[in-house]
């Protein structure tokens, strides 16, 4: 099931839907869907390696629509979420946490947004703090920004023997990002 799948990625990689495609789950990565855009982008690199740049460009930009989204989920919830806080106290809480975020924030999205850690949970996380949306945009678009024109590159330069390399453990890199995936999530769900 998961090699008919892959073929069927590289096959439509090469369409001219495609860029939609991998635009619309990066949007939606950024904000509430849980895969990463990571599984488009390298098939569509692998079929079209001369595209690598615009399609990793795509995924960037896309990626910080998605992000912007996030925040603004996570800012309208928290402002929902205020008659709550309330009721239980936790104004110095949340205090101390929107504190923490504006020292650290920068560096944690940094970090994160390398990691498997989904960058949805990053997203939600600065708007609720209420980080400033503009250096969010600058540090998701650096750490975002390196991540997909790092795997572009990377299969750009190294198409035939990466590609090699995936269909020969196809299984077993699929079942490695569905646990980072969730480990990830934990490990965001635990800080």
């Amino acid at each position: 099931m998961l090699k008919r799948l892959y073929e069927r990625t590289l096959a439509l990689a090469a369409t001219p839907a495609a860029p939609f495609w991998l635009a619309a789950v990066a949007v939606a990565e950024g904000s509430f869907f849980p895969v990463p855009p990571d599984l488009l982008l390298i098939p569509m690199v692998l079929a079209r390696r001369d595209r690598a740049w615009i399609l990793a460009a795509i995924c960037t930009l896309a990626s910080l629509c998605g992000g912007t989204i996030g925040w603004l989920i996570g800012a309208e919830m928290i402002r929902l979420a205020t008659r709550l806080i309330h009721f239980y106290h936790a104004e110095h809480a949340l205090a101390v946490y929107r504190l923490r975020f504006a020292q650290y924030g920068f560096i944690v999205i940094l970090l994160k947004g390398l990691t498997p850690i989904p960058y949805k949970i990053i997203a939600i996380a600065a708007g609720a703090a209420h980080y400033s949306l503009p250096l969010f945009l600058v540090a998701s678009l650096i750490t975002r920004g390196f991540r997909f024109f790092l795997v572009a590159g990377l299969l750009h330069q190294f198409g035939a023997p990466i590609q090699d390399f995936i269909e020969r453990r196809l299984t077993l890199l699929a079942l490695a990002t569905a646990v980072l995936i969730v480990i990830g999530a934990v490990l965001a769900l635990r800080l």
